[in-house]
């Protein structure tokens, strides 16, 4: 393992200044706003305040706050963060981001997970966090062959956790660190205590699972079934056909770059609970590393797992670990808990948040961090061999009502 620290050559943002400076902008269907992808207006704001505005050297900055490693593991590179506790018994916890994420990700959820204590917290609930970048990802750089599912990122993970010394283990994801997570878990239990998801997609495997769903679960199931007639899930499938394609047009233009990735925190959040410059530090890092198109390819090499329509889901053994599940209001699809419950009957916690869309641990860290520390808690009990209740709450009722778009 060598320490990493990131330092983008000047010459590669006086590139990106100038690719902004020069864009060739397409014409819009007047007054149609967000229904037909990202409007002009908003993509010129929001690209003129990326090239005159938004500091990468400040972001590159906080990156290099926490330590950095590469290592090769089944001939990829793999880039993490390894940020350990002062808390000696802390509990090692494996954070893994999908796309359009990034390590970055993370960076405001690590210093709540490491040092409670610093936050008003108990220091009993401290973790040692790692948060890789799956390879195709950010300075993970692209796989070096085909074949990098969700199962060889899983295995390189749980050898990433024995190289570093970690026996026993959580792991959380979100987005495709959901699969990957939960891929691990069903692969290593020996060592991977439990697994936490802030994002589970439960489409019905057939009229059964249907049966007792109440109002709440059908617009739920509703709005999941939408993500595929109303055209949301053409990213999906673009990138899990024809990624190599696409990979032209996002590494070459960075207003294309932006564009992509944007239109996915628009839909997938509240709208403003990720600052520009949250959202810039995560586009870059696709741009200066130039894997839009490496990191598309995981969609190609999982796509039979992806949600289609046109066939009935991947429906996974029964988890050996126990699980958490995070619902957050604004994200893009909200988990059906009675489909759940039959897939997946070692979920111990289960919690609905108000706030918070599909990347919590930028939007709402704080909640994020509070489920986490419950999560790991209801482990503990459980290798103690004391009572764990069953899918209840990790934190109280919100005051207003989990909304359902």
């Amino acid at each position: 393992m060598q320490p990493f620290r990131i330092a983008i050559p000047q010459e590669d943002l006086d590139d990106l200044h100038r690719r902004l400076a020069d864009v060739r902008w397409p014409a819009e269907v007047p007054g149609v706003g967000w229904a037909r992808g990202v409007p002009v207006e908003y993509l010129r704001e929001l690209a003129e305040y990326w090239r005159t505005g938004f500091d990468w050297r400040a972001a590159e900055e906080r990156l290099n706050r926490f330590p950095q490693f590469l290592t090769e593991i089944d001939g990829a590179t793999v880039h993490f963060l390894h940020v350990r506790s002062p808390e000696p018994d802390a509990t090692p916890l494996v954070l893994t981001h999908g796309w359009p994420g990034s390590v970055a990700e993370y960076l405001d959820v690590i210093e709540l997970l490491t040092d409670p204590r610093s936050h008003g917290g108990d220091p009993a609930d401290a973790f040692h966090v790692v948060v890789p970048a799956p390879p195709g990802f950010g300075f993970s750089g692209p796989a070096p062959e085909s074949g990098w599912d969700v199962t060889r990122i899983a295995r390189a993970w749980t050898e990433l956790m024995r190289r570093l010394g970690y026996e026993r283990y959580l792991a959380h994801g979100g987005d495709l660190g959901v699969w990957i997570s939960l891929t691990a878990a069903a692969l290593d239990p020996e060592h991977l205590a439990g697994a936490h998801v802030s994002f589970l997609l439960t489409p019905p495997a057939g009229p059964e699972e249907l049966e007792g769903l109440d109002e709440a679960d059908l617009a739920r199931l509703a709005y999941l079934a939408a993500f595929e007639t109303t055209g949301r899930a053409g990213y999906m499938k673009i990138q899990s056909t024809r990624p190599q394609t696409l990979a032209y047009g996002l590494t070459d233009s960075p207003v294309g770059q932006l564009a992509w990735i944007a239109e996915k925190f628009q839909d997938w959040t509240s709208g403003d609970s990720v600052s520009r410059d949250q959202l810039l530090t995560n586009v870059s890092l696709y741009w200066l590393t130039a894997t839009a198109g490496s990191s598309a390819q995981l969609y190609y090499e999982m796509a039979d797992l992806l949600p289609d329509a046109s066939r009935p889901p991947v429906v996974a053994p029964p988890l050996p670990v126990p699980l958490a599940v995070a619902a957050f209001a604004h994200d893009g699809s909200l988990p059906i808990r009675r489909i759940a419950e039959r897939r997946f009957p070692n979920i111990v916690q289960w919690s609905e948040f108000a706030e918070g869309g599909h990347f919590p641990a930028l939007e709402v860290p704080e909640l994020l961090a509070g489920d986490l520390r419950s999560f790991a808690r209801a482990v503990r009990a459980r290798q103690k061999g004391a009572a764990t209740p069953t899918a209840t709450p990790a934190t109280p009722p919100a005051a207003e009502p989990v909304e359902i778009r």
